[in-house]
């Protein structure tokens, strides 16, 4: 009941005072002229922000590049650039290679090779053999 008496009162839905048999209101009908304007001073708006935004961040710019200018830094994409292409590079004569370099089922499927096993293959004979003899 209390539903009722406030959508009549108009606290509710505007759909219910009408299906008490309330009036409908009129339409205005500059209306649609209001809402193309508001829309356009929206569009406005949005479009000085945007320029304002971009005129700050052309003078951050212009001050970042003076300092990197003045202590011989580089831009961070060139610095990351850089850092990219040699990871990408193949590491000649280097003891260690990035993991990505390590082709495709190299050593991850094969049985690999104790750090025993290796050392034995580098002792003089007479000894390997009794080595080889005392890991069996």
């Amino acid at each position: 009941m209390n539903f009722v008496m406030k959508a009549a009162m108009g606290g509710g839905p505007p759909d219910v005072g009408k299906m008490l048999g309330g009036e409908e209101k009129e339409e205005d009908p500059d209306a649609a002229k209001k809402e193309e304007e508001r829309q356009e001073a929206l569009r406005q708006q949005e479009e000085e922000r945007k320029a304002k935004y971009a005129k700050m961040e052309a003078e951050r710019e212009s001050m970042r590049q003076g300092i990197r200018d003045k202590y011989g830094l580089k831009k961070r994409e060139v610095v990351d650039a850089e850092a990219a292409a040699a990871a990408e590079e193949p590491a000649a004569g280097s003891l260690t290679r990035p993991k990505q370099a390590v082709p495709k089922g190299c050593g991850d499927d094969e049985e690999e090779e104790s750090i025993m096993d290796t050392v034995v293959k580098y002792l003089p004979g007479p000894l390997q053999e009794k080595v080889t003899g005392w890991l069996k």
